[in-house]
């Protein structure tokens, strides 16, 4: 199961991709506005057919695109990567007609999608979520799910792909260089109020919803049944356009399109419904299931590129009377950055390989691989940082901008902290079914 080596044909893709990604991707990325989407940037995704393959490839193929990606231009990885969170729901959970709306226009470029589950007072707590659902009546509440439940009644949560996360322990958060918080908060207020004979009202907040307010439509997720815990979530696929739907920028750390969305109201129906009422909570568990570890890769490609740039200053710069290679203290430095690097590489593959075949113990796997890359990409882009001196923090410098970017993965997506969490739970979980 684990990959422990790829065949030549994926080490060929990888490598056409990181050229792609030089030659066509960054110009564009440098032409667009800081904090703002980027759409030609999206345009030429689309067009090189990458944004098609995240509705055709598996965990160990998006984990390859985003690692190939993010080691030449972070903007286009983290372009591709935010497509994929907001329309997986969509393709995984979604009806004909909505993939038939949505999704082409998702795989060309043209159409901005968006995964809105933080709110200001639950980051990393998804049970908590109470944006409001109220349904416009007593049908809208008593409405039956459109997919019957799996023959074996996983309890909410539970990966399609194996393994059961705990609703608080679980972290889910935006995929985006913004994200959830590190702990579990207290209950924040987006509801879903019933409203008549056909849908809900949606009345709350979201928070660090990468590409808002721009996204052309958001997969939200919405309390529709109260004190319900993981069992009362409902996941809605809300056009941008709706009445009562504004958003607003927010300026981060590091510029990329996130922002807030204020729901007044917002009115959905049972056509908007992704999977089923009341169990979007596992919507959401199988898109960060899938999506965790390809957050993993889009570290790994940083610290890549981090260690290659180290190695090339160091073998050239002059000092001491040689070169800085020749120094044992820097020499044994970068051994322990690829090092580092590799290790976390390999679990990211490991856990891909995992979910496409199957295997048990998905979340586990799911959350060492992001936990362990996105700690080592922060080490490894330090250490490059030491090794340049103070080149490396000029404005525009790679490593100046690779220092930005990779603060952010050990965020987003369930911090650092819930990944351990989530790693204690499953191996204490398992040690009492022994």
């Amino acid at each position: 199961m684990t990959a422990f080596s790829l065949e030549p044909e994926r080490l060929a893709w990888c490598a056409e991709l990181r050229a792609l990604a030089a030659e066509r991707l960054r110009p564009l990325a440098e032409k667009g506005e800081p904090g703002r989407v980027n759409r030609p940037l999206l345009t030429e995704l689309g067009t090189l057919g990458l944004l098609s393959r995240l509705f055709t490839s598996g965990a160990l193929d998006l984990c390859l695109m985003r690692e190939s990606l993010a080691h030449a231009c972070t903007e286009a990885e983290t372009a591709l990567a935010l497509q994929g969170l907001g329309a997986h729901p969509v393709h995984a959970h979604g009806t004909a007609a909505q993939r038939a709306r949505w999704l082409p226009g998702v795989s060309d470029g043209g159409v901005v999608a968006a995964f809105a589950l933080s709110e200001p007072g639950a980051g990393s707590d998804a049970a908590a979520l109470s944006l409001a659902a109220e349904p416009y009546g007593g049908a809208a509440r008593a409405a039956t799910p459109r997919r019957a439940a799996p023959p074996d009644e996983s309890p909410p949560g539970a990966s399609r792909r194996g393994g059961v996360p705990d609703a608080r322990s679980a972290g889910p958060g935006e995929g985006g260089p913004a994200g959830e918080a590190a702990a579990s908060g207290p209950p924040s207020s987006l509801a879903a109020e019933p409203d008549g004979s056909s849908g809900w009202r949606l009345t709350g907040e979201k928070c660090w919803i990468s590409n808002a307010p721009e996204a052309d439509f958001y997969t939200v997720f919405a309390r529709t049944t109260p004190g319900a815990g993981a069992r009362g979530v409902t996941a809605f696929l809300v056009p941008a356009d709706r009445p009562g739907l504004t958003g607003a920028a927010l300026d981060m750390l590091s510029p990329h399109p996130i922002g807030a969305l204020r729901l007044d109201a917002v009115p959905v129906t049972a056509d908007d419904v992704l999977g089923e009422v009341d169990r979007g909570f596992r919507v959401a568990m199988d898109t960060l299931n899938l999506f965790r570890p390809s957050v993993g890769a889009f570290a790994v490609g940083m610290a890549q590129a981090a260690l290659d740039a180290t190695l090339a200053h160091t073998a050239r710069r002059d000092a001491f009377g040689g070169k800085l290679k020749d120094l044992q203290s820097v020499a044994h430095q970068v051994a322990e950055m690829a090092l580092r690097t590799e290790s976390a590489r390999l679990m990211v593959y490991a856990a891909a390989t995992a979910y496409d075949e199957g295997a048990d113990g998905v979340p586990r796997r799911a959350a060492m691989a992001k936990l362990l890359a996105t700690e080592t990409a922060q080490y490894v882009v330090d250490r490059a940082v030491q090794l340049h001196g103070a080149r490396a923090l000029q404005r525009g410098h790679l490593l100046e901008h690779l220092y930005r970017e990779v603060r952010a993965p050990r965020v987003y997506e369930g911090a650092s902290e819930v990944q351990r969490g989530i790693i204690a739970k499953e191996l204490y979980r398992n040690l009492e079914d022994r």
